[in-house]
């Protein structure tokens, strides 16, 4: 558990700061907050070449380890109270089958959370597209949990802060 844990604590640098004697599932349905995370272990470094986002066998995905911690992670969220969510994720498979494994509900693909990492000229405009889209949510759905799956290089463009993606 101390790996998922050091993972999905660096993850929640995503998180919105909120105090620390916050209750997690509280913050996360006041209508402020939003859950920012990158997908689970999916060795490797970038994709290969010539994959294609509708055949996830042509990408860089998620191996064993990498699927037991989206489990363990969407565990860890049910002991903090976080039973369902408005789940969203980039259209790449390891944050589809991320997003999935967390287990709080149905899975919505936001072009708004894709990988920008083989063109990092779209850093600026998919970053003010996340922030259209959590805005977005957020004014939709006030009392809801969401959470969002992505990359580490869209949450770092996002919030100035580098994920921890070595487990």
């Amino acid at each position: 558990m101390k790996i998922v844990f050091s993972f999905f604590i660096s993850a929640l640098l995503a998180l919105v700061a909120m105090p620390a004697s916050a209750n997690l599932a509280s913050s996360l349905s006041d209508g402020q907050h939003v859950l920012l995370m990158r997908h689970a272990d999916a060795p490797g470094y970038g994709d290969p070449a010539g994959y294609q986002l509708d055949k996830c066998s042509t990408q860089r995905n998620m191996g064993n380890s990498g699927k037991k911690q989206a489990i363990l992670i969407g565990q860890w969220l049910t002991n903090q109270g976080v039973t369902s969510a408005k789940v969203m994720s980039s259209p790449w498979c390891r944050c589809i089958d991320t997003a999935k494994l967390l287990n709080k509900g149905q899975v919505t693909i936001a072009p708004a959370l894709g990988l920008f990492f083989d063109d990092m000229s779209m850093e600026k405009e998919q970053t003010r597209n996340l922030e259209k889209l959590i805005q977005s949510q957020l004014n939709e759905n006030p009392k809801m949990t969401i959470i969002l799956v992505t990359h580490h290089v869209n949450i770092q463009a996002f919030t100035g802060k580098v994920v921890n993606v070595e487990i």
